[in-house]
């Protein structure tokens, strides 16, 4: 359903081991995973009663997958050194409810299950700093030898193949390696989710206010919005995040784009509407989250079981400034002699990113809003005032909260020199809104 309001232009990580968690069981909660399709959120140190939900949420555990047995969980945010790296992937599953929602399910078109929205999520150390890098889904990468789900061996390495190919060979875990060996960085945790609990978390929220610069039809979603602000929630929000067609040059760049405006404007929501500081809705999100879960649309791993852990990483990226929650594109250069949709790693540009987000730099975006040329910049976002102790991150088991337990509390910031990336890196900041363009 979408409300119209009028017209506005505003190092190489260990080898990741896929299997069922049936010891353990997974942290499922929407303060967590939202992020997996929808964008990165935090919970407030207030929101205490969500604590009973994540006791409940130890009763789901059939589904959870094993990132790497052999290494064990790390007992607080502050023990993974270099910030934390989530894996979030939107998945374009054909079982149940979900064939329903694309033509190519319908038609048989489609081979498998595939990740064709991939996002990393960073959270730095301290000073906290939340980067979400997108991967187009067209992009050209090796895929390591992947274990089978089902314990029978390992799946061939292939040299040259799509990235959202990884999930339909070895699953969860397998986009994992994948990403993993891309970036030269380990990944802590990961999550997937299918377009229906896309839908359902999106009407958990209440919807998300998105701009559009003019009239746009696409028969592909069957998305339709006249120019304007509209806000999208249920069937309009995974219709917007997947549209493509009709928006900028038509291509997954330019939907990557579209994703971060998306993303973007929830984070000012949930900030500016005190959504994450009200146990009551922090529990309708939760209990939605569990559900998604228990009808296997949402995929958790088995690092999620930990809830102190995830606490603090909610927590951790609560009330970071807009400009340092940045979502970029990773950079690509089309492929030659493939038509308009093979991309290449742009690896140089990439090395770059990483070496920033490992060193904890303030980045500078210099290059454009979209390569798709799907949205264009129309202004600066206003961050609502937080008390201090928001913060605060939760402390581990039987650890004793500090009297003060914001850093550096009563003394200025320090303003750092921000690292200026290369152009070959679109994207944009919290602090930036954006309107989609009609396609070209």
């Amino acid at each position: 359903m979408a409300r119209s309001t009028g017209p506005s232009r505003e190092g190489r990580a260990p080898l990741a081991r896929h299997g069922v968690l049936r010891s353990r069981h997974p942290f499922v909660t929407m303060l967590s995973m939202l992020a997996v399709v929808l964008g990165v959120v935090g919970v407030s140190a207030t929101g205490l009663a969500a604590y009973t939900v994540w006791d409940a949420a130890q009763a789901i555990g059939a589904n959870a997958v094993v990132l790497d047995e052999d290494k064990p969980l790390p007992p607080s945010l502050g023990a993974i050194e270099g910030g934390v790296n989530l894996l979030l992937v939107g998945t374009d599953s054909c079982e149940g409810e979900n064939a329903q929602l694309s033509g190519a399910c319908q038609n048989g078109d489609t081979e498998g299950e595939r990740n064709d929205v991939t996002m990393l999520v960073h959270i730095s150390d301290e000073p906290r700093r939340v980067t979400v890098v997108s991967f187009p889904r067209d992009m050209i990468v090796p895929i390591p030898s992947c274990p089978r789900e089902d314990g029978s061996g390992n799946y061939s390495a292939m040299s040259a193949q799509m990235i959202n190919v990884s999930y339909m060979y070895g699953g969860l875990a397998c986009t994992v390696l994948t990403v993993e060996a891309l970036i030269e960085q380990e990944i802590h945790f990961a999550g997937a989710i299918r377009w229906t609990g896309v839908i359902n978390m999106s009407n958990a929220i209440g919807g998300v206010d998105v701009c559009v610069a003019g009239d746009i039809s696409d028969p592909h979603t069957g998305l339709n919005l006249t120019a304007g602000t509209h806000t999208l929630e249920g069937v309009q929000a995974l219709q917007f995040l997947r549209i493509r067609h009709g928006i900028g040059d038509g291509s997954d760049l330019g939907r990557i784009s579209n994703q971060q405006q998306f993303m973007s404007s929830m984070v000012r929501k949930l900030q500016s509407d005190a959504v994450l500081a009200d146990p009551g809705r922090l529990l309708n999100l939760a209990t939605t989250a569990m559900g998604q879960a228990q009808s296997k649309q949402l995929v958790l791993s088995s690092g999620l079981a930990n809830p102190t852990l995830m606490v603090q990483i909610a927590m951790a990226a609560n009330d970071v400034p807009y400009e340092d929650i940045v979502f970029v594109q990773y950079p690509t250069q089309y492929a030659s002699g493939s038509g308009a949709s093979r991309v290449l790693p742009v690896k140089y540009a990439a090395d770059e990113l990483f070496a920033a987000l490992a060193a904890n730099q303030p980045l500078a975006l210099t290059g454009d809003a979209s390569q798709g040329r799907s949205i264009e910049v129309t202004g600066e976002a206003v961050q609502p005032e937080t008390a201090p102790t928001d913060s605060a991150e939760a402390p581990a088991e039987g650890e004793t909260p500090a009297a003060d337990a914001t850093p550096g509390a009563g003394e200025a910031p320090v303003a750092e020199e921000r690292v200026e990336l290369p152009s070959d890196i679109a994207g944009q900041t919290a602090a930036q809104t954006t309107c989609t363009l009609p396609e070209d």
